[in-house]
C-alpha cells in the first residue's frame, strides 16, 4: 500500500549524531560530507525553483486539515489543460486524435496516490504523490491542488488533474533481406499497463526462420503498491529464445520504506567464441536465472524535513543463481568462464534523494523532475563458481546537485573478487554527467551536455569475453569495433542542445551538435597513447509532448576511422531515442559492478 509520513517531531537520533560530531573533527567532516545540507547548496536549488517550476502550489496552510473528498479529472491529449479548465479542443485533428484516445482511469490515478480521503493533508505526501504521477510516460501534465471549503475551516477537498498523452505508435523499419513492425502502448484501455510487441519477418534464407517476434507486457502498479510485473518473450529470426518474469517493487519513492523483487528468465542463444587459434565459431548457449532480493530503508534523521525524509540508512540483500544447461566445449572455454553460479550479496549504505524541477531537457516544454543527493553504499558477499567460492567486495560513492554553473552528478563504483587472497575481476568506473543552464541565443536557447566514463579493470580472466570494447551501448553511437578489445576504456561526449519554444502542430524541433570520443588500451598497458576513436553527429530532435513515445531523431554521423569499415564513414541516423537518464541515490538490489 502507499507509504504514510509519520507527523514531524523533534528526533533525539539527529540531534545526538550532531553533537557527537560537532565534537569529533574527523565525524564532522563525514557528517557534512553525507548528511548535513549545505546552506548554499540549498539557496541554489531554491533560486533554481524560483526560476523553473511552472506551476507552484502553497500546500502549507493547508497543512493539518481532513481531507473530505478527492476528485480526479483525466482529460484526452489534445486541446485540454491541466492549468486552464476553459481550454478546449478547437482543431477537428484534435477531436478525432481525442475520440481515438482511450483516457485514464480515475481509479488508475487514484492508485498512484500516497493520500487517501479522511487523512490529514501533508504537503510531502501531495507533492510526491504528483511527482510519481509526472513520471508515468503515459501523463504529460498533472497538477494537485487543495480546494477550500466554506463554512469549514478544518476539511479541503484535493483535486487533481491529469493530462494524458497520445499512448500508442507504430513503428517500422525494412530492406532488400528483412522487416520489421513495431506497436508500442503505454497505457492499455487507461489502465496504465504497457505493451510492446515487434514483428519481424525475412526475405532471404539465411536466417534460421522467416518469421519472428520480440514482446514485452508490463504492469506498473498493483493495487496502489508500487509493485511492478514486466512479463517478456523473444523468438527472433535467428531462433534465439528468451522468456522472462519480473516481479518488484523498487524504492519508488524516498518515503519507501521496503522494497524487493523476484525475476526468472530462460535463454537459447548462439554467440561466437574465440578459438585458441583466435577464430570466431558459433556456439549454442542455453541459460536459466533465478534472482531474488530484499531491502529496508530506515529513517536515520527522523521526520522533521524534506531533507530528513529523504536520508536512509538502507540494508539489502540478495541472491542469484546462473545454471548454464548448454555450454561450449572445454576446447573452447578452458577457463570454464561459461559456468553454472551462485551468488550471494549484501548492501549496507547511507542515500540522501531530493528533487527540483527544471524545463526544456529532454521533455522540452513539459516538468521534468531531475534527482540530487548523495549515496554511499558497501557490498560485501561470496560467489561459488567452478567449485570455487570467491569473496567480493564492492563500494559505490554517488554525489549531484545544481550549482550556479550548472547541474553536476558524479558517481564512483570500485568492485572486486578475491580468489585464495588475490584480488580477481577488479573493476573501477567513474563516470560524471553535466549539463548547463538554459542559455539564450537570440529567440533560441540552448545546453551544453558532458558526459565523461572511465572504466578500469585490472586482474582479468583470460578470455575475450572479459574484456572491454567500444561498440554502441557502452561505447561510441553505430562503432563496430569487435576486432578491439582492452581492459580499460575512456569515453566521453559533448553535447549542444537547441531549443525553441515555438512548435508545429505540438513538434517541435531541436538542432543538436555531438561529439563522442573513446580510448582503448587495447591489451598492451597504454591508454591515451593509443588511436583515437571519435564520432561527429549532427542533426535534429523532434519531441511533440502530446505524444507518449521518446524523442526520435535525424542525424548524420561522421567517423574518422572505423575498425573493419575503413575511413571517412558517414551514417544516417533515424530511430527512437531514449532519454537520458540519471543516475539516482537510491539503494535497490546488490550488484557486482558492471564492467562494460
Amino acid at each position: 500500500m502507499a507509504q504514510t509520513n509519520p507527523s514531524s517531531k523533534s528526533d533525539s537520533l539527529y540531534k545526538k549524531i550532531e553533537t557527537y560530531a560537532d565534537n569529533r573533527p574527523l565525524f564532522r567532516l563525514v557528517h557534512k560530507l553525507l548528511f548535513k545540507p549545505d546552506v548554499s547548496e540549498e539557496k541554489n536549488i531554491q533560486k533554481k525553483q524560483k526560476h523553473s517550476i511552472l506551476v507552484a502550489h502553497d500546500y502549507s496552510k493547508y497543512s493539518g486539515k481532513i481531507i473530505r473528498n478527492i476528485q480526479i479529472e483525466t482529460f484526452d491529449p489534445f486541446g485540454f489543460s491541466v492549468t486552464d479548465p476553459t481550454l478546449k479542443p478547437s482543431l477537428a485533428i484534435e477531436r478525432l486524435g481525442n475520440d481515438l484516445h482511450i483516457k485514464t482511469k480515475k481509479w488508475t490515478i487514484r492508485n498512484l496516490l500516497l493520500f487517501k480521503k479522511h487523512e490529514v493533508l501533508d504537503s510531502v505526501l501531495i507533492k510526491e504523490s504528483e511527482r510519481l504521477i509526472r513520471s508515468q510516460r503515459y501523463v504529460r501534465s498533472v497538477v494537485i491542488v487543495p480546494i477550500p471549503l466554506k463554512n469549514n475551516k478544518d476539511t479541503i477537498d484535493v483535486s487533481v488533474r491529469v493530462l494524458d498523452t497520445w499512448s500508442g505508435i507504430v513503428t517500422g523499419a525494412t530492406s532488400s533481406s528483412k522487416a520489421n513492425l513495431d506497436f508500442t502502448e503505454r497505457n492499455i484501455f487507461g489502465l496504465g499497463h504497457e505493451l510492446d510487441f515487434n514483428y519481424l519477418k525475412s526475405f532471404t534464407n539465411n536466417t534460421a526462420k522467416p518469421l519472428g517476434y520480440d514482446t514485452k507486457y508490463t504492469v506498473p502498479n498493483f493495487k496502489n503498491t508500487y509493485i511492478r510485473t514486466t512479463l517478456a518473450a523473444k523468438n527472433d529470426l535467428n531462433d534465439n529464445t528468451y522468456r522472462s518474469v519480473r516481479i518488484d517493487r523498487p524504492f519508488y519513492s524516498t518515503l519507501t520504506h521496503w522494497a524487493g523483487g523476484f525475476y526468472y528468465n530462460y535463454n537459447a542463444y548462439s554467440q561466437n567464441v574465440i578459438a585458441v587459434d583466435e577464430t570466431a565459431v558459433l556456439q549454442n548457449f542455453k541459460t536459466k536465472t533465478y534472482e531474488g532480493w530484499g531491502a529496508h530503508a530506515f529513517n536515520i534523521f527522523g521526520t522533521r524535513s524534506e531533507f530528513a525524509i529523504g536520508s536512509h540508512l538502507i540494508f539489502a540483500m540478495g541472491y542469484s543463481n546462473t545454471s548454464y544447461l548448454n555450454r561450449p566445449d572445454v576446447t573452447l572455454d578452458p577457463i570454464s568462464y561459461f559456468a553454472s553460479s551462485k551468488t550471494a550479496l549484501a548492501t549496507l549504505g547511507i542515500s540522501s534523494q531530493r528533487y527540483y524541477q527544471d524545463t526544456y531537457l529532454f521533455r522540452f516544454g513539459t516538468v521534468e523532475d531531475i534527482p540530487y543527493g548523495k549515496v554511499l553504499s558497501i557490498t560485501g558477499g561470496v560467489e561459488n563458481k567452478n567449485n570455487t567460492n570467491r569473496p567480493y567486495l564492492g563500494s559505490r560513492f554517488s554525489y549531484g546537485s545544481y550549482f550556479t554553473f550548472g547541474y553536476l552528478q558524479g558517481n564512483v563504483e570500485y568492485g572486486t573478487f578475491f580468489n585464495h587472497g588475490k584480488r580477481e575481476q577488479t573493476t573501477l568506473k567513474i563516470e560524471a554527467n553535466y549539463f548547463t543552464d538554459l542559455i539564450p541565443l537570440g529567440s533560441w536557447h540552448f545546453r551544453q551536455f558532458i558526459k565523461p566514463v572511465l572504466v578500469l579493470g585490472s586482474n582479468r580472466l583470460d578470455t575475450s569475453k572479459d574484456r572491454l570494447t567500444l561498440v554502441d551501448v557502452n561505447g561510441i553511437p553505430g562503432f563496430n569495433s569487435a576486432p578491439l578489445i582492452g581492459t580499460k576504456k575512456f569515453l566521453t561526449t559533448f553535447q549542444t542542445q537547441m531549443y525553441n519554444q515555438k512548435n508545429w502542430y505540438g513538434f517541435n524541433f531541436s538542432p543538436f551538435f555531438n561529439v563522442t570520443l573513446g580510448f582503448l588500451d587495447e591489451g598492451n598497458n597504454v591508454f591515451f597513447g593509443n588511436k583515437m576513436y571519435s564520432q561527429i553527429g549532427v542533426g535534429m530532435l523532434v519531441n511533440n509532448s502530446y505524444l507518449v513515445f521518446s524523442s526520435f531523431q535525424l542525424s548524420f554521423s561522421y567517423y574518422p576511422s572505423l575498425p573493419i569499415d575503413g575511413s571517412n564513414i558517414i551514417k544516417t541516423n533515424a530511430f527512437q531515442n531514449s532519454n537520458i537518464e540519471f543516475h539516482d541515490f537510491q539503494i535497490g538490489q546488490p550488484y557486482v559492478v558492471p564492467y562494460q
